[in-house]
């Protein structure tokens, strides 16, 4: 079994309130939480508005895999989320 800790850091440049920072996050819980090999969290910067920090926890049976399924989040976010990816680290257990 191989397991990945992703985390990524999000700016959201003028964002204003709650609700819009909720908004253009696009639901992430929701779609990555689907996948049984992945877990999600909202991880950090809860005060910024701003900002948003989400952890992905990924399991595979090969490494492969496991890369492959970090690979396709990572990709899902660029495209996927009205901001910037500012840092983005992945630690393999």
């Amino acid at each position: 079994m191989h397991i990945a800790v992703l985390t990524l850091t999000i700016s959201l440049p003028g964002c204003r309130s709650l609700k819009e920072k909720r908004q253009r996050m696009g639901g992430l819980h929701e779609r990555f939480g689907r996948n049984p090999a992945v877990a999600v969290c909202e991880s950090g910067e809860h005060d910024r508005l701003e900002a948003s920090e989400w952890t992905f926890v990924v399991a595979a049976t090969t490494l492969p895999k496991m890369e492959s399924l970090c690979s396709e989040i990572e990709d899902k976010i660029q495209r996927g989320v009205d901001g910037r990816v500012m840092e983005v680290t992945r630690e393999v257990l």
